[in-house]
């Protein structure tokens, strides 16, 4: 016979209870005492202490609250639907029908064609050629309306301004003034002088007969180079003397709105500036007429 485990001698060692020595049932085998002892001392340890000890933990419940947040979004994404539905508008095939009929109208012929026959294809398209009038034969009648003139500007009446002025007219009314920069300057310098003024102010009946004509100031000058503190080159030369007469001009009532003051140094020269007497020439100052554009 084997020797008693730890734990069946541990049994053995503890009391029994009241009820240890009860009598079997009639008709059933007693059983041995010493399975009847094992028995009371196991029952014994469930009932007792360990029953106080052991604690069964509680099953984690399950969590559902995203469940609640998921229901919202797609009750969020229907309402929207339900809403772009609402504002939306029913295309019925008579009405794409109608914009097809729109559209082809709207194309070239060679378009519209190959559009009918449900192709992809499109034929190349000429390009629009520029109508030219044809020629006319002598005696034919002549359409006064076919070709309306603009009308001219009027004229000028310049009158006599003397020597110290040259006058020269161009196209579309375009009048120009020539004045000597000598008459109007000392020599490297830029402010008008006294007879400057009287010269400059010869011209203003003149330009106050066409208020809406653009007045532009011109200053030119020789290729001789100059390097002052002033005028580091003739280009500051030429656009201070056109500023003089401008800023004179707007002193005797000329509205400021159309005056213009440009210096284009010796850009343009009238004569050659191999001569004294053509560099004294190229020295200018030019006042422009400028008629207003014909609408």
């Amino acid at each position: 016979m084997s020797p008693p485990t730890l734990l069946e001698s541990m049994l053995a060692r503890m009391p029994s209870g009241p009820g240890a020595a009860a009598k079997a049932a009639p008709g059933q085998n007693a059983a041995s005492p010493s399975e009847g002892s094992a028995n009371q001392s196991i029952s014994a340890l469930h009932s007792g202490r360990f029953e106080r000890w052991h604690v069964d933990p509680a099953p984690v419940q399950e969590e559902e609250t995203w469940l609640i947040t998921y229901l919202d979004v797609v009750t969020l994404l229907l309402a929207m639907m339900v809403v772009m539905l609402a504002f939306s508008e029913p295309v019925s095939e008579a009405f794409r029908g109608e914009r097809r009929e729109i559209a082809l109208d709207r194309m070239h012929p060679q378009v519209q064609a190959a559009a009918d026959a449900g192709t992809t294809i499109l034929p190349p398209v000429p390009l629009p050629h520029p109508a030219t009038a044809p020629a006319r034969v002598e005696g034919d009648p002549v359409d006064i309306r076919a070709a309306p003139v603009p009308p001219e500007p009027p004229a000028l009446n310049v009158g006599e301004l003397g020597e110290n002025v040259e006058v020269v007219t161009e196209a579309k009314g375009v009048t120009r003034f020539r004045i000597s920069s000598e008459l109007l300057f000392a020599p490297g310098q830029a402010a008008l002088t006294p007879a400057g003024q009287r010269v400059i102010d010869e011209l203003l009946p003149v330009l106050n007969q066409a208020l809406g004509h653009t007045i532009v100031v011109e200053g030119h000058t020789d290729n001789v180079p100059i390097a002052t503190a002033r005028f580091p080159s003739n280009w500051e030369l030429a656009a201070g003397r056109a500023g003089a007469v401008v800023r004179h001009l707007e002193t005797r009532g000329v509205n400021p709105m159309r005056l213009r003051a440009t210096g284009v140094a010796d850009t343009r020269p009238l004569a050659d500036n191999a001569s004294a007497q053509g560099r004294a020439q190229n020295r200018r100052v030019e006042i422009v007429l400028e008629a207003p554009p014909v609408n």
